[in-house]
């Protein structure tokens, strides 16, 4: 197509030899080139990452409350442990084995092998306070308690 000068120095900048390297259409048949809205785009991943952050977190505070459950249990153990070892023993305690704590009248506690129900009516304790077995690490586990917090 031929051009004079006068054209061709206003359309310099819409012209090119490599018609693929142009931002817009150059003929009719072109593929239709249509502006993204930014705006929306953005909006839609930063919604997306939010709720991703959001359950990941949860997640992850459900991961927690877990660890800290287990890490009550242990000190739970720890204490009732400390407790027991307190207590008057005069037996070495077998691992998986369980046994009876009890309380005297002028109120130290004492392990025995024999249950509640053993005793009949002569049991020679002020109280139960309760059934528990020896773990592998050497903690107490509570079986079974009479009281709420031993």
């Amino acid at each position: 197509m031929d051009m004079s000068p006068e054209v061709f120095e206003l359309l310099k900048d819409k012209i090119t030899d490599n018609p693929h390297t142009i931002a817009f259409p150059h003929h009719v048949g072109s593929a239709v080139i249509k502006p993204e809205d930014q705006g929306k785009n953005k909006g839609i991943a930063v919604k997306a990452m939010q709720e991703q952050s959001a359950m990941q977190l949860q997640q992850i505070y459900k991961q927690v409350e877990l660890l800290m459950q287990q890490a009550k249990g242990i000190q739970d153990r720890v204490r009732i442990s400390e407790s027991i070892y307190n207590a008057d023993m005069s037996f070495q305690p077998v691992i998986g084995k369980t046994y009876y704590l009890y309380q005297r009248k002028n109120g130290e506690n004492c392990l025995s092998m024999v249950a509640p129900n053993e005793w009949g009516s002569s049991m020679p304790f002020e109280a139960y306070r309760a059934t528990v077995s020896l773990l592998a690490d050497r903690t107490w586990n509570i079986v079974d308690s009479a009281e709420e917090t031993l």
